[in-house]
């Protein structure tokens, strides 16, 4: 069973994101703030951190990789992640687990390799698997549970970020020397 995570730079949550290559994202209510906005005709608008964006970019420029796997497949994720150089985007799966067991497959990565940082029951089986499960401060009480960091910030407001400085810290890279 694990210990209840606490939010910040625990030594916990630094030891376990030592093997960490990759780190995979869920879209709505970590990428996004949770919201669906509708223009007056109906479009449908969501809203992403510029401080997530960067700290994505730096942890790319750190020669980590970055994924998504959303239970949605939406446009506006789609066109932000492009935006942010993500290539491995997997939309429109509920069940995000086998998706991630193949990109590891494809990867030679094992779970241990994976920081996932997830908000709802969805995410729950993707947490429980991998080596450092990570969640905004404003997910579900489930997901809270399964994390072994939560971020202070919630989701769409820095809380990748947080989540990038401490993958960064933990390989001993100080984020503000990364090259922008």
């Amino acid at each position: 069973m694990r210990r209840r995570a606490r939010p910040g730079l625990t030594s916990r949550a630094l030891r376990l994101a030592r093997d960490v290559r990759i780190l995979v994202l869920d879209v709505d209510g970590v990428l996004t703030d949770n919201r669906v906005l509708y223009d007056a005709d109906g479009l449908v608008l969501k809203s992403f951190s510029v401080l997530d964006g960067l700290g994505i970019k730096l942890l790319q420029r750190a020669g980590f990789e970055v994924a998504v796997i959303s239970g949605l497949d939406n446009a506006q994720a789609r066109r932000r992640l492009n935006e942010l150089g993500v290539a491995e985007f997997n939309g429109g799966h509920r069940r995000k687990l086998p998706i991630l067991e193949d990109m590891l497959r494809a990867r030679g990565l094992d779970m241990s390799h994976v920081a996932y940082m997830g908000d709802d029951l969805l995410d729950l089986p993707v947490m429980a698997a991998v080596g450092l499960p990570m969640a905004p401060a404003d997910a579900q009480p489930e997901a809270l549970r399964l994390a072994a960091w939560i971020s202070r910030k919630p989701g769409g407001c820095g809380a990748i970020r947080e989540a990038v400085r401490l993958l960064l810290t933990a390989r001993g890279a100080d984020m503000a020397q990364q090259e922008v």
